[in-house]
């Protein structure tokens, strides 16, 4: 996969290629950062590493640090986005050997790696840098409200980790194919990754949310589209915030709303039901016409991973003449996804 991108704001320049770390991770969905770089970046990646008990894994190849550094890796990223973005007593020995075998550190976790004694003093004693990805810049401002120019699509989503990063990066694939002016806006530590540049939304401070994302798609071109990474859900117990913030301050044109068939529980909130794809419709409208009273839903982006192509083409198929608009897999493309950009793009 692949599809360009343009940075907003400038970032360190990271080593490359990476070794991934997934730590002990279980759950698929917390592996989305190492997951996105071995889509989009894969000529960045040249293996992973599992510690005991790991059950999720990118299918590169095992390495220790040392036989990753003997391929050419300049770093090791910690591939997981969990709960809470902490970085468990388990994984920092591993951190350790990483510096120890020649590899900087790049982490998109909210915990940061020089905050932990003995990384921060193997960095120091080995002469490795330590990136910490999800710090947003400084001196964000007050949204404003007021109207920009140019165009926006933003992908929201009925829960957390289910494809609103695979859906923009999709879509910005397509426009350029169409010879659409775009930009690939990253709001998350792999979209950064990835992109170069943009701001780690769930990091910056509540008040200051819809201000980010106002800087994050500024004024453009009336013919240019901004295809904006969508973050958390607006059904989210813990993270529609997030999601709020950046609706209202990208005042997206179109919506594209993300979601995984099959899935009943909100990831990492036991107890709470997936929303409904139409209730993200209900409440994205409602909400987003505060900053962008023209708002609309362009169509529905469907993760169906878990399903073969058969079942998968009947089930959108089914879902799309029930909703009325373009129902689509972003990874299996196909006419579907065809008729999903051609909505967007109105």
């Amino acid at each position: 996969m692949n599809a360009p991108v343009g940075p907003l704001t400038e970032s360190p320049v990271l080593p490359q290629p990476y070794l991934l770390f997934l730590g002990d991770t279980t759950e698929p969905g917390f592996a989305k950062t190492a997951f996105g770089l071995r889509d989009w970046a894969a000529d960045k990646c040249v293996g992973e590493l599992r510690l005991n008990g790991a059950t999720v894994s990118t299918g590169l190849a095992a390495m220790t640090p040392a036989e990753a550094r003997d391929r050419g890796a300049r770093a090791m990223v910690i591939g997981v986005a969990n709960q809470g973005g902490v970085i468990p007593q388990a994984w920092r020995a591993s951190l350790v050997e990483a510096l120890e075998a020649g590899l900087d550190l790049i982490a998109g976790m909210h915990m940061r790696l020089a905050d932990m004694p003995e990384v921060a003093a193997a960095a120091q004693r080995m002469g490795r840098r330590l990136f910490d990805v999800r710090v947003p810049p400084a001196d964000i401002p007050i949204a404003t409200g007021r109207k920009r120019s140019g165009k926006r699509l933003l992908t929201v989503g009925t829960d957390c980790a289910l494809g609103k990063k695979y859906t923009a990066l999709a879509l910005a694939a397509a426009f350029a194919e169409r010879g659409v002016d775009h930009d690939f806006r990253a709001s998350g530590q792999t979209g950064i990754m990835i992109a170069g540049g943009g701001i780690p939304m769930d990091a910056v401070v509540s008040d200051f949310e819809a201000g980010a994302a106002e800087i994050l798609s500024p004024d453009a071109p009336d013919d240019h589209w901004d295809i904006i990474e969508g973050q958390g859900s607006l059904a989210h117990p813990a993270y529609a915030a997030v999601s709020l913030g950046l609706l209202h301050g990208s005042q997206p044109d179109v919506f594209v709303v993300c979601h995984e068939p099959g899935r009943t529980e909100m990831l990492g909130t036991a107890g709470y039901r997936v929303a409904r794809v139409e209730e993200i419709v209900d409440l994205t409208i409602a909400l987003g016409r505060r900053t962008n009273p023209a708002i609309r839903c362009g169509g529905f982006a469907f993760n169906t991973s878990a399903l073969d192509a058969a079942e998968a083409d009947a089930l959108m198929a089914r879902e799309s003449a029930r909703l009325g608009l373009p129902v689509a897999d972003p990874v299996r493309r196909g006419p579907a996804f065809d008729a999903l950009v051609s909505s967007c793009l109105g």
